[in-house]
């Protein structure tokens, strides 16, 4: 039962940082570099299944094994590779098919994904060891 407490531990932070990021800070940097191709508003299912599925990846590759014996640390490193190469996948891929797709946006998008994964992982881990020994499952 612990990795689905896990899963919602980095749900919520994953999301509400995300959230953040995209609703307020850096909305005008989409808007203005992406244009034309950006909706008016996202598609909230699609949305939702991203977040969900991602981080179910996120818990598969980075958190449950640092968790049960790397640390926090561990997390983060795993972390940051998951969301590199994921963001890099989708970045790359977007920029390379997609008329218009803004080089800047990929190269800050993926470095967001990084930095975001990375800091959910980490987080995660340290806040169910502070709710169970992660030794035990």
């Amino acid at each position: 039962m612990r990795p689905v407490y896990l899963y919602l531990i980095a749900l919520v932070i994953f999301f509400t940082i995300d959230f953040v990021w995209l609703g307020f800070v850096a909305k005008n940097f989409y808007a203005e570099r992406m244009g034309a191709i950006m909706r008016d508003s996202p598609k909230l299912s699609v949305a939702a299944l991203f977040y969900a599925v991602y981080v179910i990846g996120l818990i598969y590759f980075a958190v449950w094994p640092a968790f049960n014996g790397g640390g926090w640390t561990q997390a983060a490193l795993n972390g940051a590779f998951f969301g590199f190469f994921a963001y890099l996948t989708y970045d790359a891929t977007s920029y390379s098919v997609v008329e218009g797709f803004d080089p800047v946006v990929a190269v800050v998008d993926t470095v967001w994904g990084t930095i975001i994964t990375g800091f959910t992982a980490a987080t995660t881990v340290w806040i169910g060891a502070l709710i169970w020994e992660p030794s035990a499952s």
